[in-house]
Parts: structure tokens; sequence; C-alpha cells
């Protein structure tokens, strides 16, 4: 987040009334103050009101509507917007959509904020909203920074559960909440949103839907019959994936044993008995169940030979692990955390600039990448 704060750059000045009007049939009260941006190169002790444009006043406004939520005059502002900017929210949608892809994050979290300030119920920004935080959790679990994932992600369901409560309901948003609860490994949640979106659509013809509809759709149904299929809706599952992602990793062997014992060809099972044996640091023991887990079905998963790489380096079998480690990246070329571990297989080999050259290439992916940052340091203080 943005330590600063965003209203310190506006000013709330009154304008004449033939400011704006005389672009649009817009009535100017001139009793109630107008934000206006300041310029981005202008000095304290410069402002000159003569200069002052129409985009520093509508910049000024969305800037209002972003963060100033209590403001007395929101209605009035949000009117003055949308009639000289009949258009804007596609605009300034398209435009944070963009900001997220490239992961100019701070800017799309601000555009995204002056859409809901503009509109707060409709249904697609909120959709939209829930997706960039979701997609910002992602990046930074990816680079390491997990507490600051686990905020966003609450953050993200918290703009799903709002956008679950549309009525009536967008199907669009059980698509997207089902992948969001997959990758927390909450499989009957997810299992219940694809459901939703199929039922959603059922009555839609695919002509209706188009091609990206359809796929959806089989997408939908293919993973609920994977999660049908492998059980992992299970309670025992379930258990066990939340114990050990919680550090209590006993207790969820335990719980994932059990469920072995009756689906022992699920390897989403033999995977998280090998994970929660890695951080037992039972090195041998969860080699065993990866090796488990690629017999049934866990060859398509990079993170199943990630993670035995990780056990045959703690054997000293770098050959085996740099075999792992490859097979990984070609499933996924930019997956840094297989592209880091390769540089710690080359420390753990001896060579010091192969390992710097991995984590190099890891910021080069990922600039925010705390993992890779810290270990270039160590080895700039090292050599």
């Amino acid at each position: 987040m943005n330590p600063k704060n965003p209203l310190e750059s506006i000013y709330f000045i009154s304008i004449p009334d033939n400011f704006i009007s005389s672009q649009t049939q817009l009535k100017i009260d001139p009793k109630i103050k107008l934000p206006v941006q300041k310029k981005v190169d202008e000095a304290p002790g410069e402002f000159n009101p003569k200069e002052i444009t129409t985009e520093q006043i509508l910049a000024g406004i969305l800037t209002v509507l972003a963060y100033d939520k209590k403001n007395e005059n929101l209605d009035y502002y949000r009117e003055i917007v949308k009639q000289v900017k009949p258009n804007i929210k596609k605009e300034l949608c398209e435009a944070a959509i963009l900001k997220t892809k490239n992961e100019d994050f701070e800017l799309a979290e601000e555009i995204f904020l002056a859409l809901l300030g503009l509109d707060s119920e409709d249904p697609a920004l909120i959709l939209n909203m829930a997706l960039f935080l979701d997609q910002r959790a992602d990046s930074y679990r990816n680079a390491g920074l997990n507490d600051d994932a686990d905020a966003y992600d609450a953050d993200a369901q918290s703009y799903y559960t709002k956008a679950m409560s549309v009525e009536p309901p967008l199907a669009d948003v059980y698509f997207n909440v089902g992948f969001f609860y997959m990758k927390q490994h909450k499989y009957r949640e997810a299992k219940d949103a694809f459901e939703t979106y199929i039922a959603l659509t059922c009555d839609v013809n695919d002509e209706d839907l188009g091609e990206n509809g359809v796929y959806k759709k089989e997408r939908a149904q293919e993973i609920i019959n994977f999660i049908n299929e492998q059980n992992v809706d299970d309670e025992y599952f379930r258990a066990a994936y939340d114990l050990i992602s919680h550090g209590q990793e006993e207790k969820g062997l335990e719980q994932i044993r059990l469920f072995i014992a009756n689906n022992p060809k699920v390897w989403n099972a033999w995977f998280l008995l090998g994970w929660g044996l890695r951080r037992l640091e039972r090195f041998s023991d969860a080699k065993q169940a990866f090796l488990e887990c690629l017999k049934v079905g866990g060859d398509k998963n990079p993170d199943t030979y990630n993670e035995l790489s990780l056990c045959y380096i703690q054997e000293k079998n770098f050959d085996e692990a740099q075999k792992c480690l490859l097979k990984a990246l070609g499933m996924e070329p930019e997956n840094t955390k297989v592209i880091s571990n390769l540089g710690y297989l080359a420390l753990a080999q001896g060579d010091v600039q192969g390992a710097r050259n991995y984590f190099q290439t890891v910021l080069e992916y990922n600039p925010k990448d705390t993992i890779a940052a810290a270990e270039l340091l160590k080895l700039e203080k090292d050599s």
C-alpha cells in the first residue's frame, strides 16, 4: 500500500460556473468547492487558479471518490464525472486491467478504488476488483511476501463474497471464485462455485455463450469431475492441508494417511504427504512420497518435480535434482520457484556464479522476489 495520503495531492477551490458548463449541459454549483489535482511538477506556492484544466478537476474528483468516502458532496462529484466523461467507467476499467497485467499494482488499485467510488454497486467492477486483489496476492506470494499475499487474498475474498450476493447472480463471478478456492485447496467450496456456474449457464445455448463461454463451461465441468474422481473435497484431505499449511505437520500427516488408505491413487494426497514430510525435514520419506505421486498422476505437475528436487539436494544427489528441476522448468519456463531452486542447487555444487545468474534471472521475472534478492545480497557480502 502507498503510505502517503493521496488526498494531500489535491486542492479544494471554487470554480467559475462557466468553467465546465461550456463543454456540457452541467450546472455548476459555485457554493461547492471542487477538488483539483496538483500538477506533478508544481512546487509549493506556484498554484495558479487561471491555469486549471478540466483534466485536473476530473483527476481531483476521482481521488476524492477513491479515498474520501465520507465526503458530503460525493453524489455531486459523481454527476460531474458522468456528464463530462460518459464513457469513463469503460476507459478506466480497461486502464486498470492493463496496469494489473503489467503488475503496476499501486496505480491499478487507485483506479479501481476510484471506479468503485464512482459506482460501488456495479457487479462487473466488484468482480474486477476481486480479480485484481487475487492476482496481486499471487504475485506477492511468488515473491516470498506471504503476509502481504494473505492480506490481499482476504481482501479478494471479501469482494468475491460481495459479488456473489448480487441479484440477479452473475455467472462469471462463480467461475472465478471457483479458481480462487482451488488455489487455497478448498475443493468443496470450489466445487460448489463451479456447479453454480454451470447451473447459471445451463439454459444458455452455445451460440449465445460464445467460444469463451463454452470453454468456461467445459472447464468448470472438468474440474468438478476431477474433484469427484480424486475425492479431494473429503474432510480428511481438507483437514490435512489446513494443518500442514498452518505448521501442524504431524497432525496433518495423520489425516492425509487416513485419506490415502481409502484413496491410494490420488496424486494430490501423495504430494501433500511429501510436502508435510519435507517440511519436517524427513527428506528420505518425502522423496518416496513424491516418487509415488509421480506414478499416480503427479508427473504433470511441475511442483512435484520441484519438491522432489529439494529431497535430492539434501541427499546430495545433484544429478537427479537437476533432472527434476529441468523437467519442471520445461513445463513452466518462467516459474521463479524452480529457477530459485536451480540457484540453490548451483550453490550446493559450489557454482557461485551459476547461482548468481539464476537468482538474477528470478529478479528479472519478478523484481519483488525477496528470496532471490536476499540470496544475491548474501553472495555479494561473501565475495
